[in-house]
């Protein structure tokens, strides 16, 4: 019989990450008599995102910005689709989290002046390498509990409303049981769900954390939280081989994008999108069009560099990426002689850099009571990165404090039917000892089937409907396949309901894929049957919701300033894509 851990505690954090650090402290700091918990997967001090550091914030109101003019970029850099409450409300909060985390020890980069060195219109320059431990060190002082090593698999609900989740410890092997007054999800993003750059051993070696895989979506998804913007995937474009970013490269050390011949692409033939300062998409889609036309492959052009610049380069990959400075090293590359190869990863589903997620408020409430997301799980505001996860951690913990001083709430009561069944549903593949297929099996066969007809790296990000509908299918049947998975120990049960995220939130971005019948994001959702951007009739919000009854997926178009009307409600009324709820 498994073993069962009770906890109850007034405000739920699911993810010890970038956000759900920032919102335990922040709740702490506002309310110290309220009861916080974190349950994280791994562990705190070295979870998440910012595992390896960062050397950059790469979204603050340099002097000579405003709040104003930030919006009015990312309205450009996300071409035009964005919830500017939520842009807003986060970036007037970037001053004061970056203080914050100041105060906490994080080096940052000054001039002379004393003033925080920009890099670029909206970084400031940090020491990082460390960020994730700091965060972790200040939530223990604030007396926040933590348990680290907890899969959570779903929310618990009561009539609607979010009253806690469930899980098991992955190295306890016990069901663990939160209740909790008000739950923030803060898990991150979604990786894994396409085929990656690398195969194999090296199949981890991606851009995002190859441990961020989709589990805050799916459980929201699963308990008929609205969902938006899916569609919006996020592709980066980065170094080859170490997946390193370019925005070091172009930002910081001024390096243009030049292809096989030596030409600056961006200028000569993509000046009416800005050149080297297009939005993100068309940064992406410009090198693998150069590809496609046989002038590839495509570099940042570093040979400017002085000896000097390239040891000062170095030294910012090594705040984050040192691996990059390894891999030079090993393959006789030297940045001041031969420019960087670049190439674009495998798609993502993240809300930090585009805005896949929950659909909230501006106090980032979801529509499921007592339910708050932040960070990159919560939808329609790109451009936030760290920052903005740390805005959006704070915002959300103190609309949460707010209503659990102002409702004086009482704990709900367990639902044992409900935890028994979630409980048999977790341990299940564990005990399928006549399974028929691994985690990595479906993994795999998942992964083969976004990758060649969902727009992965194969079709040079590129679908249709008809190959979306075949992914749809395909997907359909894998998920029919889950009952039949098996795990062989608690490490293989967490990778196989790290599946079943995957396939659910696979599910959904397809259907957001077909729903958005233009290329809005070119480079990012390119559709070859709607080639063009319809500015006319989409300039709107993809959402979605699955009904619990029936497991179908709803999709509905919301106008861009977030309110509840459905445009011509014509979407809602005729497409309704059908996904079983077989698991």
């Amino acid at each position: 019989m498994v073993k069962r851990q009770i906890h109850e505690t007034d405000l739920l954090i699911i993810g010890g990450g970038t956000a759900g650090c920032f919102a335990a402290i922040s709740a702490r700091r506002a309310s110290p008599d309220i009861r916080v918990l974190i349950l994280e997967k791994a562990h705190i001090d070295r979870s998440g995102c910012l595992a390896g550091g960062m050397n950059a914030i790469n979204a603050y109101i340099n002097p000579g910005e405003t709040v104003d003019s930030f919006v009015d970029y990312v309205r450009f850099d996300s071409m035009g689709i964005l919830r500017e409450d939520l842009v807003r409300t986060q970036a007037e909060l970037f001053s004061e989290v970056v203080r914050e985390l100041e105060q906490m020890g994080l080096p940052i980069v000054k001039g002379e002046n004393g003033q925080y060195s920009p890099r670029g219109r909206w970084n400031i320059k940090i020491h990082g390498e460390s960020l994730k431990s700091i965060l972790a060190r200040k939530v223990i002082e604030s007396g926040v509990t933590v348990l680290n090593r907890v899969v959570v698999t779903n929310l618990m609900l009561q009539d609607g409303a979010v009253t806690g989740a469930m899980g098991f410890g992955v190295r306890d092997g016990e069901f663990y049981i939160a209740k909790a007054k008000k739950t923030i999800v803060a898990t991150g993003g979604a990786s894994g769900l396409y085929r990656p750059n690398n195969e194999g051993a090296a199949r981890h070696k991606m851009w995002y954390s190859p441990f961020n895989t989709g589990a805050g979506y799916a459980i929201g998804i699963r308990a008929g939280a609205e969902m938006t913007s899916f569609e919006h995937r996020f592709i980066a474009l980065r170094t080859k081989e170490t997946l390193a970013p370019t925005g070091t490269l172009a930002l910081g050390f001024g390096a243009p994008q030049v292809n096989a011949v030596g030409e600056e692409f961006m200028k000569l033939r993509w000046s009416e999108w800005g050149g080297e300062g297009a939005p993100t998409p068309i940064r992406l889609a410009a090198p693998m069009k150069e590809i496609e036309e046989g002038r590839g492959p495509c570099f940042m052009d570093t040979r400017h560099l002085s000896a000097d610049r390239v040891k000062k380069l170095k030294e910012a990959y090594l705040d984050m990426y040192p691996n990059t400075v390894l891999y030079w090293a090993s393959a006789d590359i030297d940045p001041g002689r031969d420019p960087i190869e670049i190439c674009g990863t495998e798609p993502y589903v993240v809300g930090g850099h585009c805005q896949a997620g929950y659909w909230v408020d501006a106090g980032r409430r979801t529509t499921l009571p007592n339910l708050f997301a932040a960070g990159d799980v919560a939808g329609g505001a790109p451009y936030k990165f760290v920052s903005g996860c740390f805005a959006e951690g704070k915002i959300a913990a103190l609309t949460a404090i707010s209503e659990i001083r102002s409702e004086q709430s009482s704990m709900a009561d367990l639902d044992l039917a409900q935890v028994n069944e979630e409980e048999t549903r977790v341990f299940s593949y564990l005990e399928n000892a006549s399974g028929e297929y691994s985690p990595e099996e479906l993994e795999e066969r998942m992964q083969k089937v976004m990758d060649e007809y969902a727009g992965g790296i194969r079709t040079a990000y590129k679908m249709n409907e008809a190959g979306l509908a075949m992914a749809d299918n395909y997907l359909q049947r894998i998920s029919s396949d889950l009952p039949r998975m098996k795990a062989r120990d608690l490490h293989e049960l967490m990778n196989a309901h790290e599946v079943v995220d995957r396939i659910d939130v696979s599910l959904v971005l397809v259907s957001h894929l077909r729903a958005r019948k233009e290329s809005r994001w070119p480079g990012f959702q390119s559709r070859t049957d709607f080639p063009e951007t319809d500015p006319l009739n989409w300039s709107v919000f993809v959402n979605s919701v699955r009904d619990l009854r029936t497991g179908e997926l709803k999709i509905i178009l919301r106008p861009l300033d977030g309110g509840e009307s459905v445009r011509n409600g014509h979407l809602e009324d005729k497409e309704v894509f059908h996904h079983g709820n077989s698991h």
